[in-house]
This record gives structure tokens, C-alpha cells and sequence, in this order.
């Protein structure tokens, strides 16, 4: 008996002895017939590309019953297809009717767009569909600074997203001469769309305006206009998308023709255009076509070469890295690499080349953009567009939106609050 006690005593567990003594239930356990369960759970279900909103709930623990009818529901009010890949879905099933049942659905809601959000609750028995529209200011985001020593870095710091500042050197580039034109004292004017909810989301757009100011006076400005969503000067007139581009945004350096290889120290042929570019200048397709090569090509280093049909062919020469694949369609204007200085190269730059029937050919032998003039009507719409668009201030589209009472700002999940710490002071 003593034996006994001791092996429940505190002593064993300091010597590092066992802590008890394991004994066998006895007649006064009751045992339980199965195992309780949380009356509610909540899940956070994700609709994944390529999967339908009916089998996404039912891969959360939606009764196949429960799911039917929530789609039917769902799709009364948007279409299925047009809730985003990624899409968050909040769910809380009830309790069971019956042990092996499906839980029968509580509530759930879900961000069905930008300025809707859409819940579903069971009242009385029955699924009931709640619209909840969110506010949402449309104010475009203009951004101003000074060029600097790098109009991208500049317009960066400023706040600009990465895609609206590429989106605005290729439209301004197509106009200016962006190394020899501008100084560093010039003043950039950029706006974008810019959405913002009043539950705290935000959503930046596509470029609406360029412009570039010497001394407070405008050296250039260009607005998209229309359905096709071309730039257009203020004097109304605009490029044609049936031209070729520029395929960087810097002067040329080299022209095509015989001259010195700088290299090779001989005269030899040179069969395109050299752009003057920094290292990792991104380099577009100058038109609509499909990547017949990408890899390295001889003295031409890492290259692109493009069919655009009608036995017109361009190549892209000595870059530092690809973003197209062989066989890939791309748009005019799509990056398509990288300046660098692969292959037979005394720095970075871009080296152009074209062909037409299988022979090279001048590049600026080609004509790059054609134009268009707006005019009557439609030019003094536009003029009138452009003048409103401009009375926006910089930073307007920032300004605190506060919820309405009616209006509630996005909960922030558990999980999120350890993903995002707050940092403390």
C-alpha cells in the first residue's frame, strides 16, 4: 500500500520517476455514446480558379441541399461567373440534426464586388438573401513631383503604382524624347482611376492622364479618350493603335547601316537600331504579334524575335532577362524583356532590328504612329473632360472616407492580426 502512495507523491516526479499510477476505469465511469461537438463553426471558405461556388461551399461542409439553394440565391442577385477567382467566403454551420448529418448553414457572406456585398441567413427555417451596397468614391488619384535624376524612381516615390508609372512613360515617351527632352527641374503629372470603399478597400486603375510641366507651364499634356481608350493631346490629337511603337522609351544611338563594329573593330553592316537605355528598361513588342524565338541568339545575347504577319518580323537584342516564352501571343505595348548587355555588347542598351519577307530593313524606314484629329463636337467634349479632370488636387482621392452607420469597416480575422503585428511604441 505504501508503494502505492508513493508512486503518487510529489518526490517520485523530482527524482524523474513515473507521476502516478495508471488504474482502469471502474464501474463509476459512465461512458459516452459520442463525442460532443461545438454547437456553431465557423470556416473562412476561398473560391480557387476553375471551381464553381456550388462545390466551393460544399468542400467547406455545406449540405449539398444547403448549397443548391445559396447558389440560386447568389446567382439572383450577380452572376456566378462574375465573383473573383480568390473571393473570401465567411461561413458559420450550425448544429447537427443528427450525428452523420451535414450541418445545416447559419449565416454567410461574402464580398460579391467592389460595392456589394452579399449575406445570407436562416430565418424562420428558410435561406433569406441581404444585399449590403457599399459606398464607393471614384475621385481619380493625381500624383505630382519633380523628375529628378529618374523620372520612374521619382514618380515611385511619390506614391504612383508601378503599372500606372509604366503606363505613363510609354505614353509620354511616344511624344517626348524622355532622355534629352526633359530636365530634372520638369514637373510630372500623373492621374489614375482610383476606387475606395467606404469599409477601408481601395483600387487603383489605369492611367487617365500624363503630363509633363517646364516653369508652370504645360510642355505636354494627353488624356485617354473613347471607347478604344487612346491618349489624345490637348490640341486633340492623337496616335493610331494600328502603328508601331518605340520599343523603349530612350533616343537612338546607332542608326541602321555600315559602320565600325565597336567590337569587332572592322566596318560591317549594322542591320538595325541601337537605344540608348539603362539596365533593366522595360522593352515592349512595337505591335501585335507571337514570340518566334526567345532565348540566346549569337552575338545578339539574350533576344526576342516577334512575327506580326505579312512577313514582318522584328528582334530585340542583348537583353538582360526575357518576360515572353516561344510561341506566346503579346499585345502592342506588352513587355516582352529587359535591357541589358548579353551577347556581343559594350553596354546596356537595346539593339532593333527588322525584316520584311525574310530581308532587314530600316527601321525608320517605317513610319511608328499615325495620327488623328478630333474635332467639332467630340473636340470640345474632350477639351471639357480634360479641363474638369485637371481641377482635381493632388492627393483628393486620399482623404478619410468614414463609414456611414449603416456601413461597417472589414473585421480584421485573428489569423490577420498575427500575419500583420502592430507594432508596439
Amino acid at each position: 500500500v505504501r508503494d502505492e502512495f508513493r508512486s503518487q507523491m510529489i518526490l517520485p516526479l523530482a527524482l524523474g520517476a513515473d507521476s502516478g499510477r495508471h488504474m482502469g476505469a471502474t464501474d463509476a465511469v459512465i461512458p459516452l455514446k459520442s463525442a460532443p461537438e461545438r454547437p456553431t463553426v465557423e470556416l473562412l471558405a476561398t473560391l480557387v480558379r476553375g471551381d464553381s461556388f456550388g462545390r466551393m461551399l460544399q468542400r467547406a461542409g455545406v449540405g449539398s441541399g444547403d448549397a443548391a439553394r445559396i447558389s440560386e440565391l447568389v446567382a439572383g442577385a450577380i452572376p456566378l461567373s462574375d465573383i473573383e477567382p480568390g473571393t473570401q467566403v465567411d461561413i458559420i454551420l450550425g448544429r447537427r440534426p443528427q450525428p452523420g448529418a451535414s450541418r445545416p448553414l447559419d449565416s454567410l457572406s461574402f464580398r460579391a464586388r467592389f460595392d456589394l456585398e452579399l449575406a445570407i441567413s436562416r430565418a424562420g427555417g428558410a435561406l433569406a438573401l441581404e444585399r449590403r451596397p457599399i459606398r464607393v468614391d471614384e475621385t481619380p488619384l493625381r500624383i505630382r513631383g519633380t523628375v529628378g535624376g529618374s523620372l520612374y524612381r521619382s514618380a515611385r516615390a511619390a506614391g504612383a503604382p508601378a503599372t500606372a508609372v509604366q503606363q505613363y512613360l510609354e505614353t509620354v515617351g511616344e511624344h517626348l524624347d524622355l532622355d534629352s527632352a526633359l530636365r530634372s527641374s520638369d514637373t510630372f503629372d500623373i492621374i489614375i482611376s482610383y476606387r475606395r470603399a467606404a469599409t477601408g478597400e481601395v483600387q487603383a486603375g489605369r492611367l487617365l492622364y500624363a503630363g509633363i510641366e517646364r516653369d508652370g507651364k504645360p510642355r505636354t499634356q494627353l488624356m485617354r479618350w473613347g471607347s478604344e481608350g487612346r491618349f489624345f493631346e490637348a490640341s486633340g490629337v492623337g496616335e493610331q493603335r494600328n502603328g508601331l511603337l518605340s520599343p523603349v522609351p530612350g533616343s537612338v544611338s546607332s542608326r541602321y547601316g555600315m559602320r565600325r563594329h565597336p567590337i569587332l573593330g572592322y566596318r560591317r553592316m549594322h542591320r538595325g537600331q541601337d537605344y540608348r537605355a539603362s539596365y533593366g528598361t522595360p522593352i515592349v513588342a512595337v505591335s501585335d504579334g507571337r514570340v518566334s524565338g526567345a532565348g540566346r541568339m549569337g552575338g545578339c545575347g539574350i533576344a526576342v524575335r516577334l512575327s506580326h504577319g505579312g512577313g514582318l518580323e522584328t528582334r530585340y537584342c542583348h537583353m538582360s532577362r526575357l518576360a515572353v516564352r516561344g510561341g506566346q501571343s503579346v499585345r502592342r505595348g506588352q513587355v516582352i524583356g529587359y535591357v541589358g548587355s548579353t551577347g556581343l555588347s559594350t553596354g546596356a542598351h537595346l539593339h532593333y532590328e527588322m525584316y520584311r519577307g525574310g530581308q532587314s530593313v530600316d527601321p525608320a524606314s517605317v513610319r511608328y504612329v499615325t495620327r488623328a484629329q478630333l474635332s467639332g463636337e467630340e473636340l470640345r467634349a474632350f477639351r471639357a473632360s480634360l479641363d474638369k479632370l485637371k481641377t482635381v488636387e493632388p492627393g483628393a482621392a486620399l482623404a478619410s472616407l468614414a463609414p456611414r452607420e449603416t456601413e461597417q469597416a472589414e473585421p480584421e480575422r485573428e489569423i490577420e492580426k498575427v500575419a500583420n503585428p502592430r507594432k508596439l511604441r
